[in-house]
């Protein structure tokens, strides 16, 4: 397998630090908002990397943080008249709701700042020690420009950095280009906690340093998140890390691509963002799932009411192979032929196509062309129908891929077996045995108004979920 590693700026054969074992870390979620689509490419892109890995039998540790302790915490809890834990542990349940409906699998571990203070001030002091941070008036700062290193992985160029950087009102650091590792308390009402500097919190981006440390240790396979984190997060994470470790913190760093509007960015700055709690009123989470794996992780995608029909159009032509599966495995032939075998036979290098898409850089894009063809393929072989066995086997070709993907995860239909519609197709089906097309034809519409397409086959009435 290769990944671009944004740090080499090229794609390289992935090698893990230990044979047979992947530790991942990336960025999750500041907990203050339901998060919104352009959040949910990281989670959907590192969550079908990891299930990537797992299925091609290497042992995953994963570990997705929750930021808990933020500026923008503390000012959701006094808009809303709570404490900035309530806010957090509000949010932390929202985003597993909406997680879920993504089919994102929750991570080995996911750590919060606020469970680690006592880590990260140990790791600020350890800075401090070595001579990459100071104590100013309660606020903790590093300097850059004592890590040899500062830059090589956004390719900043720390002269051209600090002819655009300011030192803000209430600062006290040494050179704009210092950043943050520990906060003094400003307001009575602010989060913190006692250290050896007085009250306070900790910066942005120490808590990632400190936790990847503690999870997984000193240096870790692959550090990934959006694009945006590149520079400063990722870079300073890396400065942190670096310093205090005395090693590389991560083999391979993975970003993924902006999602746009118009071609803009989408960001809550900007306030041209749809959170994934609104934008599930319209679409399943399988279809925004599937809508976010549709392009290669690293490109941007622009959203659309366009590109998610088509998706779900997409989506639609497996989910329709699979119920048409379903059928023949209830009532096709019980006759096994060679032509079955010989066809079977044939989709496993379907299987190989997919495998060699995502070897490539994990191209979803082109892994989820595979499965379409593999559909092609099964849908013109059963056109006149096909034994249970082979539909069984079909099947499982397909969601031995789909799985991997993590799509068509909650696409059996409770709705099938509602009395009502099924009352609706066999008093269909009556009414074609006594040659009554009317009444057939006005059942047909009314399933149609229902959300359902009827589809006669010789082995009986297909009810598909539209």
């Amino acid at each position: 397998m290769k990944v671009y590693n944004s740090l080499t700026g090229r794609k390289e054969e992935f090698i893990p630090l230990e044979e047979g074992k992947v530790k991942m870390y990336v960025c999750g979620p500041t907990v203050y908002n339901f998060f919104h689509i352009g959040n949910a490419r990281p989670f959907v892109v590192f969550d079908t990397l990891r299930r990537y890995f797992i299925w091609r039998g290497y042992e995953v540790k994963y570990v997705q943080n929750f930021t808990d302790v933020d500026d923008k915490i503390i000012n959701r809890a006094r808009e809303e008249g709570i404490t900035a834990p309530e806010v957090s542990e509000k949010y932390i349940k929202e985003y597993f709701e909406d997680a879920k409906a993504l089919n994102v699998l929750p991570a080995d571990v996911h750590p919060k700042v606020s469970e680690h203070i006592d880590d990260i001030i140990d790791f600020v002091q350890t800075l401090i020690d070595k001579g990459y941070a100071y104590e100013a008036d309660g606020d903790v700062y590093y300097s850059p420009r004592k890590f040899e290193g500062y830059g090589k992985l956004s390719g900043q160029n720390i002269d051209d950095l600090e002819s655009g950087a300011r030192i803000a009102i209430g600062e006290v650091k040494h050179d704009p280009l210092d950043f943050a590792l520990w906060k003094a308390q400003k307001e009575p009402d602010e989060i913190a906690w006692k250290s050896p500097w007085g009250m306070g919190r900790p910066g942005w981006h120490i808590e990632c340093s400190t936790m990847a440390r503690k999870h997984l240790g000193p240096t870790i396979d692959i550090h990934g998140g959006g694009q945006d984190l590149k520079f400063p997060h990722h870079e300073n994470e890396i400065a942190q890390s670096e310093a205090c470790n005395g090693v590389p913190f991560a083999k391979y760093w993975m970003h993924n691509g902006y999602i746009t509007i118009d071609g803009v960015k989408m960001s809550k700055s900007l306030n041209n963002f749809f959170t994934v709690r609104d934008i599930r009123k319209l679409y399943s989470g399988d279809v925004i799932r599937f809508f976010l794996l549709s392009g290669h992780y690293r490109s941007p995608i622009n959203f659309s009411d366009v590109l998610m029909e088509q998706a779900k159009q997409g989506l639609n032509r497996i989910v329709t192979c699979v119920e048409t599966l379903e059928h023949l495995e209830k009532n096709g032939t019980d006759d096994f032929s060679d032509a079955d075998k010989e066809e079977l036979k044939g989709l496993d290098k379907y299987r190989d196509m997919f495998i060699e898409a995502m070897d490539d850089d994990l191209n979803t894009a082109d892994a989820i062309s595979a499965i379409f063809e593999m559909v092609s393929d099964i849908n013109v072989y059963v056109r006149n129908g096909a034994s249970k066995i082979f539909a069984k086997e079909g099947i499982a070709h397909i969601k031995e891929l789909t799985d991997v993907l993590g799509v068509m995860q909650h696409t059996e239909d409770e709705d099938s077996a509602d009395p009502e519609i099924q009352a609706l197709v066999d008093e269909r089906q009556a009414a074609r045995k006594e040659k009554n097309w009317a009444k057939a034809d006005e059942i047909r519409d009314k399933l149609k108004e229902m959300g359902y397409t009827i589809k006669d086959t010789p082995q009986g009435a297909q009810l598909i979920k539209d």
